[in-house]
C-alpha cells in the first residue's frame, strides 16, 4: 500500500517536478586527456523517455527523476552508421549534466571519458545596441584563449578601430609590435560551436592619410626570368591617401609614375572566428576554415561573411585594414593603414558553414584556400557546390549546369602560406532558381 500511494503521489505532480524537461540544445563540454573539445546533444522528451542525436548519432535513453534527495539521472545510448556507439550514464544538478562516457569502436580501443552539459541559451530579445569600444589589446593570434573584449547580442552593432599591420593606429602611433594585430575579440552571446556567425561590415573608413607597401613580388607570382629582373626590389614604398578625392598615389613617385594614381577601396584583410581549443593557436598572418589572414579585396563597406562557431560566443577578430589591394596581394602586402570599422553581428544556429563564405550586394562567394592555387580552386568549387545544394536543393547534375554557366573565378590571395581562389555566382543568376524554405534549429 505504501508502494502504491507512493506511485499515486508522484504521478499527481506536474512534470517539472517529476521529470525535469530536457528537451532542447545542449552544450557538451569534453575533457578528452586534457584538451577541451565541444559537442552538441539535442534532446527531445516524452514523459521519461529521451531521444534525440548525441555528436550526431542517434539516441535513445531514460531518465529517472530526483527522489529522496538523489539527483535526477538519466542515460542514454547513443549510435552511429559504422557500429559504433556511445553509453552516457550522468546526473543533473542545478540545470548542469555531468556524466561519463563509454565509447566503442569495431576497429578500435574502447574509451572512456568524462562530459558536462548545459542547456544553449536562448538567442537574447533585448533592442539592438550600438556600441562604441576603444581598443587598448591587440592580438596576434586567433586564440580561444584571449579574453573577450566586449559582449555583444545578435543584432548588435560595434564601432571600433584597428592599427596597420605594423601595429600603428590613426596617428601612426605605434600602438603593439606588427604581424597583423588584431582587434577583439568580441564575444557574441548565445553563439554556440557548430553554429554560423553572420558579419555585416557596415561602413569602413580610413582614419589617416598614409600608408606603406613594397615594390617587391611573392615569389609564386614569378618565372625564372622576371625572378632575375626582380632580384633588387623589396624596397618599402610610402603612399599618400587622399581621402577627398578618393585616390591614393606614391608619396615619392619614380619617373614613370609621376602621374600614376588608384581608386580608394577599403578592405579587411583580416575576419576570423577563435580555433578550436584542441587546435594550436595559428598567428594573425594565417588563414584556414576560421577565416583569418584572406587578403580578398572584395571583404569592403557593404559585405557580409559567414564564418564557422567553434567556441561559445564564436569570440571575433578583425584587423590588416587595407586602403586598396590588387587581386592577390601580390607584393607580399597592400596600401596597409589603420581604420575606422563599423559592423554588426547575427547567428545562423545549429547550421556551421561547409567553408568560409561572403556576400556581396552583387554576388554570393564561395572561398578556397589551400597549399596550391589548383587545391584551393577545388577547395573554392567544393564551397560553392555544398552552398547550392544547402540554399536551392539543386542535385549534382543541376549544380553543374549552373557552375558551368555562372562561374566567375578570380584570385583572392598569393601572398601567404594558403593560396586563395574565390568562386562568385552573380545573385541575378539565383533569382530564377527556388531557394530551400530553412530549417527550424
Amino acid at each position: 500500500m505504501k508502494l502504491a500511494a507512493a506511485l499515486l503521489a508522484l504521478t499527481a505532480l506536474p512534470l517539472s517536478a517529476q521529470s525535469p524537461n530536457l528537451a532542447g540544445r545542449w552544450l557538451v563540454t569534453l575533457d578528452f586527456y586534457g584538451g577541451i573539445r565541444y559537442l552538441h546533444l539535442d534532446l527531445a522528451q516524452e514523459a521519461t523517455k529521451l531521444t534525440g542525436t548525441f555528436s550526431g548519432d542517434k539516441l535513445e535513453g531514460t531518465l529517472t527523476p530526483a527522489a529522496n534527495g538523489k539527483d535526477a539521472t538519466l542515460h542514454f545510448l547513443a549510435k552511429d552508421d559504422q557500429g559504433g556507439n556511445e553509453d552516457v550514464t550522468g546526473t543533473l544538478t542545478d540545470g548542469t549534466l555531468a556524466a561519463t562516457v563509454h565509447e566503442t569502436h569495431p576497429d578500435d580501443t574502447p574509451v572512456t571519458y568524462k562530459i558536462t552539459a548545459v542547456r544553449i541559451p536562448a538567442r537574447p530579445t533585448a533592442a539592438p545596441q550600438r556600441h562604441e569600444f576603444t581598443p587598448t589589446v591587440f592580438h596576434h593570434t586567433y586564440s580561444p584563449a584571449n579574453p573577450p573584449v566586449l559582449t555583444i547580442n545578435p543584432g548588435d552593432t560595434v564601432h571600433t578601430w584597428t592599427v596597420d599591420a605594423g601595429g600603428n593606429d590613426g596617428d601612426n602611433i605605434k600602438r603593439t609590435y606588427g604581424g597583423n594585430p588584431q582587434t577583439g575579440p568580441f564575444y557574441i552571446q548565445s553563439a554556440m560551436p557548430g553554429d554560423t556567425l553572420v558579419v555585416h561590415i557596415l561602413r569602413l573608413r580610413l582614419n589617416r592619410d598614409s600608408a606603406g607597401s613594397d615594390d617587391g613580388m611573392v615569389q609564386s607570382s614569378l618565372n625564372s626570368n622576371l625572378a632575375v629582373k626582380m632580384k633588387d626590389t623589396g624596397k618599402s614604398i610610402a603612399w599618400k591617401l587622399d581621402r577627398t578625392a578618393g585616390i591614393a598615389t606614391p608619396l615619392h613617385p619614380s619617373e614613370h609614375l609621376a602621374h600614376y594614381s588608384i581608386p580608394l577601396r577599403p578592405m579587411l584583410g583580416c575576419v576570423a572566428t577563435a580555433v578550436s581549443p584542441t587546435a594550436a593557436p595559428p598567428p594573425t598572418g594565417d588563414s584556414g576554415g576560421y577565416g583569418g589572414n584572406m587578403d580578398f579585396n572584395e571583404i569592403t563597406e557593404g559585405t557580409t561573411l559567414y564564418l564557422p562557431v567553434q567556441n561559445p560566443g564564436a569570440l571575433l577578430y578583425l584587423g590588416d585594414a587595407h586602403a586598396a589591394q590588387g587581386d592577390g596581394e601580390l607584393n607580399g602586402n597592400a596600401l596597409e593603414t589603420s581604420m575606422d570599422v563599423e559592423f554588426s553581428v547575427d547567428v545562423i544556429p545549429n547550421k556551421n558553414p561547409h567553408g568560409r563564405r561572403v556576400e556581396t550586394p552583387t554576388h554570393i562567394i564561395a572561398m578556397g584556400y589551400y597549399g596550391s592555387l589548383d587545391d584551393a580552386f577545388k577547395d573554392a568549387t567544393a564551397n560553392m557546390a555544398q552552398w547550392l545544394t544547402e540554399d536551392y536543393s539543386l542535385t549534382p547534375s543541376e549544380i553543374a549546369q549552373v557552375l558551368g554557366t555562372a562561374a566567375e573565378y578570380k584570385v583572392s590571395e598569393v601572398a601567404d602560406r594558403n593560396s586563395g581562389i574565390v568562386l562568385k555566382i552573380n545573385k541575378d543568376r539565383l533569382k530564377l532558381l527556388t531557394k530551400t524554405p530553412p530549417k527550424n534549429p
